[in-house]
């Protein structure tokens, strides 16, 4: 009989650990038996899961005092074997999985939030460390966050890093001229993109002042923003004061990230923080530099002077330099997204993460026995 792991997380919205985890549970959909359980409501993300694969809303119904209850008793119905929570939305599943008795749980950390960028929020780290007595494998995503659980105090024989993958067959192919016409832009304009949601920890403010900098230069070049979010309108406005309606365009969330990826010049991730960005992967393996902040597990993918360039956070003048160098010069824009392309396929492959991953799990479950 296959091994029953049960993931769970806040939802399937367009987010980076959901798109980790839809690649996951895809990924090893014929080694393993697999349920999803979202805290809150499911998403659109649920359309890319294999039809097998079981998903469980608990909506928005459960306060948080009771949630933990509802989770148990979905749990222990299940009979799962393993239960993987992630990031601090799915704390409360390490408690339903002991009061279920669930041989096995594994907690992963993904990324912090913008109220809390450096996770120092003094109530969180002491409910982490009362908890993780009851947690079997902690799993982060870059070594940045692994450091910060052991400084955390948690211990550091049950933390492994496993770093993020991407499908790098969806982002090789396609027609740039098409693309291009997707976005209504011609051959001869440098384009610079971002995606993520439209949230203060990706910082797109400094983005748009950076590219205020540098586009009176290079009048030839636009800033598209892929994603949505409670920013929006904040950040309309900031585009209309300084005057960028034309060269600035936020063409909210889309499916269509592969292509909208290959209409790109330059891929730029301001993030204030991050886990390990599941978007520069997949900018890397579509062949283009990336800009990024130095922040959480941005260092750990992208070699600075290589593969892109690294900038402080919260720096529209560097951020403006880094832009600039790439705007004014094809050859090296070119020259660094082939080597991107290349450290991508050779250490952050999709199918390298669901491997590490089948391999924790099978060295647990004898647990289960």
């Amino acid at each position: 009989m296959k091994l029953h792991v049960t993931h769970v997380v806040h939802w399937l919205r367009v987010a980076g650990l959901e798109n980790g985890v839809v690649n996951l549970v895809n990924g090893l959909r014929s080694d393993l038996n697999q349920t999803i359980i979202c805290l809150e409501d499911v998403g659109p993300l649920k359309e890319r899961l294999a039809p097998h694969i079981q998903v469980v809303s608990l909506g928005k119904k459960y306060p948080r005092n009771l949630r933990v209850w509802e989770l148990a008793r979905i749990i222990r119905k299940l009979r799962t074997d393993i239960v993987h929570s992630r990031n601090w939305a799915g704390i409360d599943a390490v408690i339903a999985a002991r009061i279920s008795r669930v041989p096995v749980v594994i907690h992963g950390e993904h990324g912090r939030e913008a109220i809390d960028p450096k996770g120092q929020n003094r109530r969180r780290k002491l409910i982490r460390r009362a908890l993780s007595p009851f947690v079997d494998q902690y799993v982060t995503v870059s070594d940045d966050l692994r450091h910060w659980l052991v400084n955390g105090r948690i211990p550091e024989r049950k933390i492994i890093r496993i770093h993020n993958g991407v499908d790098t067959s969806r982002f090789s192919n396609g027609s740039r001229e098409t693309a291009r016409g997707l976005l209504g832009v011609s051959s001869d304009q440098v384009v610079i993109g971002t995606a993520g949601r439209l949230d203060p920890v990706k910082d797109h403010t400094t983005l748009i002042r950076a590219f205020a900098m540098v586009q009176p230069q290079h009048t030839r070049s636009v800033l598209i923003i892929v994603g949505e979010g409670l920013l929006r309108l904040a950040l309309e406005n900031q585009i209309e004061e300084l005057r960028l309606g034309g060269q600035v365009r936020l063409i909210g969330e889309r499916s269509d990230i592969p292509a909208i990826l290959k209409a790109l010049d330059v891929f730029v991730l301001p993030s204030i923080a991050e886990g390990l960005s599941n978007t520069i992967l997949e900018a890397m393996a579509s062949e283009l530099p990336v800009i990024a902040t130095r922040t959480g597990g941005n260092p750990e993918l992208v070699k600075d002077g290589v593969t892109g360039s690294l900038v402080p956070i919260q720096n529209p003048a560097a951020l403006a330099d880094a832009m600039e160098m790439y705007l004014k010069d094809s050859e090296l824009r070119a020259a660094h997204g082939k080597a991107g392309r290349e450290r991508v396929v050779r250490q952050f492959t999709v199918e390298r993460m669901v491997a590490q991953y089948l391999s924790l799990y099978l060295s647990l479950s004898k647990r289960c026995k």
